[in-house]
């Protein structure tokens, strides 16, 4: 392993922890109807817990209404039943057909538990960032360690790696400060 393997390595990683929290953060409820807000359901279909957008598609004809129609029309109520127990605070309607899912606007209490949600998934985060950072600065230690490598080129690439960990807690902070403004926007 050298210096470039551990950075390569540590940016791949830091990469995927920023996705993640993308991924994450899109599926925080905001007072609008997204689809990405059901990512998060699950439903049971024949005996398996299978994630909601395997089972039905989901639109957002409106701002404020999701429909949710399944491609079994026998998954109906397994569907509103899985909608109805999620935590997010959901009230679906079935008319033998489709599932309406209006998305009431959010109680400024509701807003700020939000805002709290996406806070720790931010934390999370920036967290696993960090943690990234310690092993790929462990593993180029060890290159010194082993004299791999010398003093100079060990403290240039801790330098690296620093940089690389703060751009990706940059994007994470960027990534939350988007999605709590979202959230508290009445």
């Amino acid at each position: 392993m050298e210096i470039k393997d551990a950075v390569n390595d540590a940016r791949r990683r830091m990469d995927g922890a920023v996705e993640d929290a993308r991924k994450k953060l899109t599926t925080v409820r905001t007072g609008r109807a997204s689809v990405s807000i059901l990512d998060s359901v699950t439903v049971e279909y024949y005996g398996t817990e299978m994630p909601l957008n395997q089972v039905a598609t989901i639109h957002a004809p409106e701002p404020t209404m999701l429909t949710v129609q399944p491609f079994d029309p026998t998954a109906l109520q397994g569907i509103e039943k899985a909608i109805r127990a999620s935590d997010l605070g959901l009230n679906p309607s079935n008319d033998g057909k489709l599932i309406r899912v209006p998305v009431p606007p959010l109680t400024e209490e509701r807003r700020k538990q939000m805002a709290k949600i996406v806070h720790d998934i931010a934390e999370e985060h920036r967290t696993a960032v960090r943690n990234v950072r310690r092993d790929s600065n462990d593993d180029i230690k060890k290159l010194l360690k082993e004299k791999k490598v010398s003093e100079d080129a060990e403290k240039e690439g801790l330098d690296q790696i620093q940089k690389l960990t703060d751009q990706h807690i940059a994007k994470i902070n960027e990534l939350s400060e988007h999605k709590e403004k979202e959230v508290m926007t009445v």
